[in-house]
């Protein structure tokens, strides 16, 4: 599915870009209101919409897609704000869905198709990313399925929580960059997790010995003195 994706936080914007794209789907992300309403066209099939921008509300948004794209376009809401009054107002503007952050990819996925099975769309692409036309995307050694929530490893799948799935996926769209352990804590667990930083440290832990995380399979996650780790996929790997 073409799918725009409208979320002011960049970071959460390009994890969401990367749970599409690995799903199957061609994502366009925008920081703002302004700048989405300008570039959507009709030939968008899903709009992902945060319920809170800089510049105007998820309301606002809805309304206008309503009146410039039509009734047949599938609107899912994404948002902190769980409390009654913003799902009623959500759904009453217009939408489709509506689901509470952190999302898992998994389930972000599931209620695509099933919003694209009730309008009649197309669920996924098959893009270069994907392994027969399925959520799996491969990392050299690895391969992720979003939809299966399953990471295999040469092959063999390794038997994961669904913390530990949430953050090698968050790991391997990540590559390169320096992520602290608040970044991760609230990225994975949630801004208001009853949960420390030494959480992050167990799973980070358990994930590097469960998917050998240590450099002989091609990825490693290299750990930075006082601040967080850092995802990297070795040189040697790259050349390959």
């Amino acid at each position: 599915m073409q799918i725009a994706v409208l979320e002011d936080d960049p970071d959460q914007r390009d994890v969401i870009l990367a749970w599409l794209e690995g799903g199957g789907h061609v994502a366009q992300g925008f920081g703002d209101g302004a700048g989405f309403m300008a570039q959507v066209g009709r030939g968008c099939e899903l709009l992902l919409i945060d319920w809170m921008l800089p510049d105007t509300d998820g309301g606002h948004i809805i309304h206008w897609a309503r009146e410039q794209l039509g009734w047949e376009l599938p609107i899912i809401v994404l948002t902190a704000r769980e409390d009654e009054q913003t799902t009623v107002s959500a759904l009453r503007s217009g939408a489709d869905d509506y689901l509470v952050k952190p999302v898992r990819p998994a389930v972000l996925l599931a209620r695509i198709e099933a919003l694209a099975r009730r309008y009649g769309a197309t669920a996924g692409t098959t893009a270069g990313t994907t392994v027969a036309g399925t959520a799996a995307k491969r990392h050299g050694a690895y391969e992720i399925d979003l939809q299966a929530v399953r990471i295999a490893l040469d092959g063999q799948a390794v038997e994961l929580t669904q913390k530990e799935f949430d953050l090698a996926v968050y790991l391997f769209d990540s590559p390169g960059k320096l992520l602290s352990r608040d970044h991760l804590l609230n990225r994975i667990w949630g801004l208001n997790a009853d949960v420390d930083t030494r959480t992050v440290d167990t799973h980070v832990s358990r994930l590097r010995k469960k998917l050998k995380l240590d450099g002989s399979k091609g990825w490693r996650v290299a750990p930075v003195y006082g601040y967080g780790y850092r995802f990297e996929q070795e040189a040697a790997a790259v050349r390959h």
